[in-house]
């Protein structure tokens, strides 16, 4: 760890004094003014960087269009540093239908950019800290490009960074330890910005850590660690000049962390008179009279310095009226767009059956699905617990792929959930499209918080500027004694999340198509793959096991298949029913219609989200009488919301209540053999309720 050196304050241009001091002007100009405009400002909530702004515009205003940057929701001033224009910044504040980072969909100062002459500001959220992970993803990517080629001639010429802007309280947030971590142990270039001011919202950093940002930092062997005043232009903008070219030089991480005051409120809503007693002390070290004293000191007069202060608060004024009369978002135009970035693949392609082609196992075709996209695609890359070197994965789900692409292509990753999924934000933002793997559902859960908050928003509220294509593989269910914690069922609550598609294959052939799909899908797809389905080896699970087909065969996402159809004589006469289900469910539905031959028609749904509701709805008109089958326990899950579905929407075709069946509703599945048997559906079990159903 070191701090700045003596700083030579004459070392700057003037010009650059000058500009940096009117940007600074400008910041404070739009604080003030929205505090004292409040009943014009105060509908939605927002943030000012009043105290911050030497050390953002010292990183602002050095940031070069190939850079990535993630700012946090205090950085007004940073985006100003960019070249951002108050009124834009403006147009946020009001949530106006022209706000250029959202449309009017997300906070001030919450930015996503996308233009060629400037820093690239992928999406992130209000989670404080959750901003570290993409951000080093972002780092990732550039090695990964950097390595493999891949890089334009600018970027050739410019070696992009990555920055994350953050506060010191957000720096105790587990996701940070983990982009530090692979950070320090990756060597990726990317600069962690802490902009320490002593508080969270009321509570003090005391209160919040036993040491600060710099010394967490420095346990991280491999990242240097710089501090400085926060406040003096000059030292910030000196010493972020030597870091930024010893990164594009060295390609390695720094922290670099600034003592600031805040001198506005934490936001809007939470104001500083409520509970702040130190705002004296903080006022002491205002850097807009520190940047004028700088500035006296080379010669510029205080005459001068007062026109700078006049015309940057006309400008905000101004900016200020405009974007309070600009156009509010449409919501007949405006809400629904942006939720899916077009997808290629919208029909069944290639060779389902081959001629000549063998038989293979669920875990083969996956196999060789992401073994010909790695081949096929040098942005392609694969990553995970346990997926690398000698083993490729705990199911061998990418058994050889480490030899054959090498340790940049495919390897292991620390256990690690929330930078396993929160890194393919990054990651896609610089052009890469990863496979990452969660080593079982029951473990998926760390990395909710990134799916959530990062993954699956991106792409609506960046306004359509940042869609993250990932492909997140999900070993998922229960079969041989998995226990209560490697054989759960979790696809309910990643339905929740809205922006995401997930898939759900019942046999080879589909596993290697939707694989295949959702790779080429620019959207966040999680692949959920039964584990008692990878080998056949579950009692009546023998028809996952099926002809492989073509290397580019491709299922859409979103389009039903039906497995086994019922007897059309038996259709005719009222004496079927329809099992809507997915992954084991299509097997256990095989063997309860061994016993009501005819009778039964399987509608696999492959795709949970999006999902094929045409098909369902001709389904139950076809057969008026309605199981949906899951794994899962069935009360509130996706299989009794979408019995519900059925029920309304289809209630006048309906000749009995739509039935759900699935998992009893216990917390946990058992260990015990005989108990987990009790637990779970089985094709006896289907058998009696179809039996009853039919009966009705």
């Amino acid at each position: 760890m070191s701090t700045s050196p003596n700083i030579d304050k004459t070392i700057l241009s003037q010009a650059l004094l000058e500009k940096a001091y009117s940007l600074m002007c400008t910041a404070a100009a739009m604080s003030d003014l929205y505090e004292e405009r409040k009943t014009m400002t105060a509908k939605y909530v927002h943030a000012t960087a009043r105290g911050h702004e030497a050390i953002q515009l010292a990183l602002g205003m050095q940031l070069r269009p190939v850079d990535f940057v993630s700012p946090y929701y205090r950085d007004d001033a940073l985006l100003l540093g960019l070249g951002m224009t108050p009124y834009e910044l403006m147009l946020q504040l009001f949530a106006k239908r022209d706000d250029p980072f959202s449309g009017g969909r997300t906070y001030y100062a919450h930015p996503s950019l996308r233009r060629e002459h400037m820093p690239k500001i992928p999406h992130q959220s209000s989670s404080t800290g959750m901003q570290a992970i993409p951000a080093t993803g972002v780092a990732q990517g550039i090695q990964y490009r950097e390595r493999q080629g891949l890089l334009s001639p600018a970027e050739r010429e410019t070696p992009p960074v990555s920055v994350c802007s953050i506060g010191d309280g957000a720096m105790t947030e587990g996701e940070v330890a983990e982009a530090l971590q692979m950070a320090a142990l990756h060597q990726y270039p990317v600069l962690y910005l802490v902009q320490d001011n002593g508080w969270g919202i009321s509570a003090r950093g005391e209160e919040m850590y036993a040491q600060d940002a710099a010394a967490f930092a420095a346990g991280f062997a491999g990242i240097e660690v710089r501090e400085v005043d926060g406040t003096d232009f000059v030292a910030c903008y000196q010493l972020l000049a030597e870091v930024l070219d010893l990164m594009r030089q060295e390609r390695r991480p720094f922290l670099i962390h600034a003592r600031v005051p805040l001198l506005s409120h934490h936001t809007s809503g939470v104001r500083r008179e409520w509970y702040r007693t130190d705002l004296e002390a903080h006022q002491t070290r205002d850097p807009l009279p520190q940047l004028a004293a700088t500035l006296k000191a080379q010669g510029l007069g205080a005459d001068a310095l007062k026109e700078t202060q006049d015309r940057c608060r006309a400008a905000v004024v101004e900016a200020l009226e405009q974007a309070h009369q600009a156009e509010d978002p449409r919501p007949e135009e405006d809400l629904h767009t942006f939720i899916y970035a077009p997808t290629p693949v919208t029909e069944e392609a290639g060779e389902r059956e081959p001629a000549g082609a063998e038989p293979v196992v669920m875990v083969d075709a996956a196999l060789h699905a992401v073994d010909r996209i790695l081949a096929e695609f040098p942005e392609s890359l694969l990553y995970g617990q346990d997926v690398g070197g000698e083993l490729g994965g705990v199911f061998r789900e990418a058994a050889l792929l480490a030899k054959r692409y090498g340790d940049q292509r495919v390897f292991n990753t620390p256990i690690q959930e929330g930078y396993i999924i929160g890194s393919t934000v990054g990651m896609s933002a610089v052009g890469c499209k990863p496979i990452v793997e969660v080593q079982f559902a029951d473990y998926f859960w760390p990395g909710f918080n990134q799916l959530f908050a990062e993954v699956s928003r991106s792409y609506y509220l960046s306004h359509g500027k940042w869609p993250v294509q990932a492909l997140i593989r999900v070993p998922i269910g229960a079969y041989g004694s998995g226990g209560p914690f490697h054989s759960s069922s979790i696809e309910s609550t990643l339905l929740t999340v809205r922006g995401t598609k997930v898939v759900y294959p019942s046999n080879a052939a589909d596993m290697k198509g939707l694989l295949r799909a959702a790779f080429l899908d620019p959207n966040p797809v999680i692949l959920l793959e039964h584990k008692g389905l990878y080998w056949s080896k579950v009692p009546g699970s023998k028809a996952a096991r099926c002809v492989e087909p073509s290397d580019d065969y491709v299922v859409p996402l979103g389009k039903a298949r039906t497995f086994l159809a019922a007897d059309p004589a038996k259709v005719e006469t009222g004496e079927t029913v329809l099992v809507v289900t997915y992954g084991m469910g299509v097997h256990w539905t095989l063997q309860a219609a061994e016993q009501l031959p005819g009778q039964v028609e399987i509608l696999d749904l492959r795709s949970l989200e999006p999902l094929d509701w045409p098909a369902i709805e001709a389904g139950v008109k076809a057969h008026n009488r309605v199981m949906v089958l899951t794994e899962e326990s069935w009360r509130n899950s996706f299989a009794e919301s979408l019995a519900g579905r059925i029920g309304s929407r289809c209630f006048t075709w309906l000749d009995a209540p739509v039935q759900v069946m699935g998992a009893e509703n216990t917390p946990a599945i058992p260990l015990n053999s005989d108990l987990e048997a009790a637990m779970l559906p089985n094709g006896a079990k289907l058998t009696q309720r179809l039996q009853a159903l039919l009966a009705w």
